[in-house]
């Protein structure tokens, strides 16, 4: 799950999308493989242990206890389901059609969407940003929702039908999610309400990513997304009901991702989060795995502050037992872009006293 800033792209000899690869039998470019083994006698996928992910009930946040479970897991491990939080059942339904139904469709239909070079969004793979770049197994379709003057209706389908209308109903739903959990958590701190949302600014960005993840030859040496932490506030998932493939890493141990409670969303933290609870929230590194046999799909909404936007550690979280520990900043998307696609932890070059190791890259 990851918002990427804009950097530009590597040339690099055109490939076919990852579904394409699978479907024709091409043979698979060394650039798809990790440059270290994903998995030993102790991270085997089918031995990892499942991770106890806490689940929030929407309808209960005004209780003391729910905002504890609440302030808990974000502070914890980062992450927690969430019930009864007003999206109908319906909706929720024809997101996850909408994703299958468009990535089976021809290639010819897809490429009506691609992204243009140097952009994120559209229909196709990973950009390439460095040399010598392990790509992910995966195909998407990356759109932005908000602000709303700055989408590109030219990225956004038209086929399955209704694609619009779904999609801005689910998104409209996820914003008073996003409003409601970031209320309560200033609440628990016994802040203003709106403390991190204003933090956030009024023209907050919301992106939306239809992933898809063929069956893969060789699962034990590709991933489908390779670890990272999310560079948004927070990032919000609608899983595949069938396939597990998510992982998280809590205290240097990896742990599957289970199935969710019936039709609950997977929120977590983002390094903007991480940033503005001045480090109390944790934005955790996570990772999804390759299957050999069935293909996966999820559609994952990102949300975090505007272009431009300065963020940093809100004062009434500052104290002497927890000093300022980031600077102020803008655009932080842009210094995630520059370190996500290295494996490096852009959160880390934003932090009080940092010192980079030699050949770091630079913050510009």
């Amino acid at each position: 799950m990851t918002m990427a800033g804009l950097s530009k792209e590597v040339h690099q000899e055109k490939h076919s999308s990852v579904q394409e690869l699978v479907e024709n039998g091409i043979e698979l470019p060394n650039n798809y493989i990790c440059k270290d083994p994903i998995y030993d006698e102790s991270t085997d996928s089918n031995s990892l242990p499942y991770l106890d992910i806490p689940v929030i009930d929407m309808s209960l946040l005004t209780t003391k206890e729910e905002l504890q479970k609440l302030h808990s897991a974000l502070s914890s491990v980062g992450c927690f389901q969430v019930i009864n939080h007003g999206i109908e059942v319906g909706t929720l339904d024809k997101m996850s059609k909408m994703a299958r139904e468009f990535f089976h469709q021809p290639s010819e239909e897809k490429q009506k969407y691609a992204r243009l070079e140097d952009d994120v969004e559209g229909y196709g793979t990973d950009k390439v940003l460095v040399e010598n770049q392990t790509l992910d197994w995966a195909d998407r379709l990356y759109l932005k929702i908000s602000p709303e003057d700055t989408r590109k209706p030219q990225f956004w389908p038209q086929n399955p039908k209704d694609f619009r209308k779904t999609l801005l109903e689910y998104s409209s739903g996820i914003t008073n999610i996003i409003k409601s959990i970031l209320q309560s958590a200033a609440r628990k701190f016994d802040l203003p309400e709106n403390s991190f949302l204003d933090e956030c600014g009024e023209r907050a960005v919301m992106f939306c990513r239809f992933n898809y993840f063929p069956p893969c030859p060789k699962p034990d040496e590709i991933l489908g997304l390779k670890t990272h932490t999310d560079g948004s506030a927070l990032a919000i998932l609608l899983p595949d009901k069938e396939v597990e493939g998510l992982q998280f890493l809590k205290d240097d141990k990896w742990y599957k991702v289970p199935h969710l409670l019936p039709n609950a969303l997977l929120f977590n933290a983002g390094d903007q989060l991480e940033i503005i609870s001045n480090g109390i929230f944790k934005s955790p590194l996570h990772r999804a795995v390759t299957n050999s046999e069935k293909e996966r799909l999820s559609v994952v909404m990102f949300w975090g502050p505007g272009v431009g936007q300065e963020i940093g550690p809100l004062e009434g979280l500052i104290t002497e037992e927890t000093p300022r520990g980031f600077i102020r900043l803008k655009d932080y998307n842009v210094t995630y872009g520059k370190y996500y696609q290295t494996c490096q932890a852009a959160i880390d070059v934003v932090r009080i006293n940092y010192e980079p190791p030699i050949n770091d890259l630079h913050l510009s």
